[in-house]
């Protein structure tokens, strides 16, 4: 019996690949329905991801399958509005029958381990429901809360907000853009809620300015020749480049790619450390924005005054009505012990991002915590496949020791590689992390492997989009429409625009 937290993308897959493997999966979903993140309220839910309306997919449909054993239909938008994500998320829960292991409108209060965890690896989880608690024993347990439900506002590093007389509050807050209507708007912080944010509050505010310390890449959605970005840059030979080269040559590469659609000192982004890899903000918008002059970037808040900002390195002030902080999330597990999960400077140490080290018995997973350069959807499937597996014994996990050491060291590259404090080493590239994860379940595909025996494809899986229907090709799981996804997948993603016949 396995209990899963929260009905998101990461909850659905982990019942389904529960469903697979012969486990009873009982998932609990504090709200009414399905979605997690992509599910829209007008409202701010407690402990639920909160998005505006607006929100558009950054990766696109055939790169983050959600499932790879469940295309999206061809005549989806390339890109997926939330609206439209969501629909998809409830077509894949009634073709499984997900929603038959799902209870609603129940919270996760507490999961502890059973007195005699040492033997058996259960866990007493107390639910509740309507002021009633109950208390339930499992054998493993999938958390699939995300981490993007408590935001992290950190006054205390604006000095003078106190004082500021305006209106100030965290994107999580944000729905719709009237409340900028001839305001003068302040966005602090250059993540893609932050661009995104700017870009609408500039269509109707009288100002708008995004303060950045650090700068950012900035990616079109509309890559090289008019493909989508992820269907260029991720395939299985630019990994292999990017991970193949010095570190300095790969850097130097990204820079050069990132820079040809625009140079982004000329536009007051270029990040600060240059030489290191950042994660990139998706936004079409933003270059022509600050060329028309919607949009002004400026350096850092060094302090705020009664109806006023100044920026490090700019001596005058500048008037502000509102501020919007897009200063991101804590990573919290409220209902988990300090000593499961300990949680420090928004990194909890997961062995492979999943499995805390030092527990006696491998039967508490975390799916999600995880933020690839590209989809993370089909990294959260493969997650669960692994950690089935993981639960029914099929595959062991190293020593303690083991485990912790590459955990550090693992910290160590990360800052080393993209300059990250350690609320950030969560970042990993993910066909590389992908490919370790298939592999210890047997569902890697080989490219070599099939060369011999059907070229066309092992082609088309090395030099195309690493899709995640090659996860299906073999191995447990194994899907028997995965090929003739594989090798029709351009054509689901020219098919919504490709509509002038």
């Amino acid at each position: 019996r396995v209990a899963g937290v929260a009905a998101g993308v990461s909850g659905l897959t982990a019942t389904k690949c529960c469903l697979d493997e012969g486990l009873e999966p009982t998932c609990f979903e504090q709200s009414q329905d399905i979605g997690g993140l992509w599910r829209y309220t007008e409202h701010v839910e407690g402990r639920r991801a909160s998005l505006y309306p607006s929100v558009i997919s950054n990766t696109s449909k055939e790169m983050m399958s959600a499932f790879s054993d469940v295309p999206y239909p061809e005549d989806f938008p390339v890109f997926l509005p939330n609206a439209r994500l969501l629909d998809y998320l409830r077509r894949y829960a009634e073709h499984f029958r997900l929603q038959e292991h799902i209870k609603f409108g129940i919270t996760v209060v507490s999961i502890r381990k059973c007195s005699d965890f040492a033997t058996t690896g259960q866990w007493d989880v107390v639910t509740e429901k309507d002021g009633k608690q109950t208390l339930h024993i499992f054998d493993a347990v999938m958390v699939c809360s995300g981490n993007f439900y408590e935001p992290s506002l950190p006054l205390h590093c604006f000095p003078g907000i106190e004082r500021f007389q305006g209106q100030y509050f965290h994107s999580r807050q944000y729905k719709h853009p009237d409340v900028f209507q001839g305001k003068r708007v302040l966005v602090v912080g250059m993540g893609n809620s932050g661009v995104d944010i700017a870009v609408e509050a500039s269509r109707v505010a009288t100002k708008v300015t995004i303060s950045t310390s650090r700068g950012a890449w900035v990616l079109s959605r509309v890559f090289d020749h008019g493909y989508p970005w992820d269907m260029v840059f991720n395939t299985r030979l630019m990994s292999l480049v990017r991970n193949s080269l010095p570190g300095l040559l790969s850097r130097g590469l990204v820079n050069y790619k990132v820079n040809q659609r625009f140079n982004h000192e000329n536009y007051g982004l270029q990040p600060e450390k240059s030489c290191l890899v950042r994660e990139p903000v998706l936004n079409d918008d933003l270059p022509s924005y600050i060329l028309t002059g919607r949009i002004t970037i400026k350096p850092g808040v060094k302090e705020f005054k009664d109806t006023s900002v100044v920026y490090h390195n700019c001596p005058e002030e500048e008037p502000v009505d509102i501020v919007v902080f897009c200063t991101g999330y804590n990573v919290s597990f409220p209902f988990l012990e300090e000593e499961v999960v300990k949680v420090e400077n928004k990194h909890a140490s997961l062995y492979k991002y999943v499995f805390p080290t030092h527990l006696q018995r491998p039967t508490l997973a975390i799916l999600g915590l995880i933020r690839p350069l590209g989809a993370i959807m089909p990294v959260t499937e493969m997650q669960a496949r692994w950690v089935t597996h993981v639960f029914k014994g099929l595959c062991q996990l190293p020593p303690q020791s083991v485990m912790e050491k590459e955990v550090n060291e693992k910290k160590k590259n990360q800052v080393k590689r993209f300059g990250l404090s350690y609320d950030e080493v969560l970042k990993t590239d993910c066909i590389v992390y992908t490919d370790e994860l298939a592999s210890f379940i047997g569902a890697k595909p080989s490219v070599l492997g099939l060369l011999c025996r059907d070229p066309r494809l092992a082609l088309t899986i090395f030099f195309g989009p690493c899709t995640p229907y090659q996860y299906r090709l073999g191995g447990p799981g194994c899907w028997e429409g995965a090929r003739q996804a594989i090798l029709t997948q351009w054509d689901r993603t020219l098919k919504p625009t490709r509509t002038r016949v």
